[in-house]
């Protein structure tokens, strides 16, 4: 499906973000893992170049960027978790630091394929909904896929949800598709 026209010229999407998820068993990570990775390498030994972004990965980077993981690392016992969690999310705020930080990736390289994981990492820090929402205009000129840790369901009353780990229902719209849902 990746691989194919259809996915890479972002056809059939009705005017819709290029935004796919790819949903999970949570219980099945280290092997969606491999997948991932023989994913990448296949795309890649087929010539689709792609944009690799682990999101845990990411945020570490930005939090060594100003020392700031050592100094919480000494001082999370002090500080709590609940004040550990707001200075995280002032940090590592989406529409901040996170969306330009994977703004200035996405610069920095051509690429065919943007693909997003580690969000189960991140989580409560950096809300699934909340990336989407905000990466809207900066990722709209080639397809992104997200990996996802939990369910993807969609229903005509509802709307498109995320089901992080299958148990933290979000009533939020996505635009996403469900990549296991279509056809090359």
């Amino acid at each position: 499906m990746v691989s194919s026209d259809r996915f890479l010229k972002m056809q059939g999407l009705g005017n819709e973000v290029p935004f796919f998820i790819c949903p999970f068993d949570p219980g099945k990570a280290n092997n969606i893992e491999k997948i991932r990775k023989n994913l990448s390498s296949q795309l890649l030994s087929n010539g689709i170049d792609i944009l690799e972004i682990n999101l845990y990965d990411l945020c570490f980077d930005l939090l060594n960027r100003d020392d700031d993981w050592s100094w919480y690392v000494e001082k999370e016992a002090e500080i709590g978790k609940e004040k550990l969690l707001e200075d995280m999310q002032s940090i590592l705020d989406v529409e901040k630091n996170i969306i330009p930080a994977i703004a200035e990736q996405m610069k920095s390289r051509k690429f065919d394929v943007l693909i997003l994981s580690g969000v189960g990492e991140v989580f409560p820090i950096i809300r699934s909904h909340n990336l989407l929402s905000n990466l809207q205009s900066t990722a709209k000129h080639q397809p992104t896929l997200m990996f996802f840790p939990g369910t993807y369901s969609y229903s005509p009353e509802k709307g498109s949800s995320l089901e992080l780990f299958g148990k933290l229902h979000d009533d939020n719209y996505y635009r996403a598709f469900n990549i296991l849902n279509r056809s090359a």
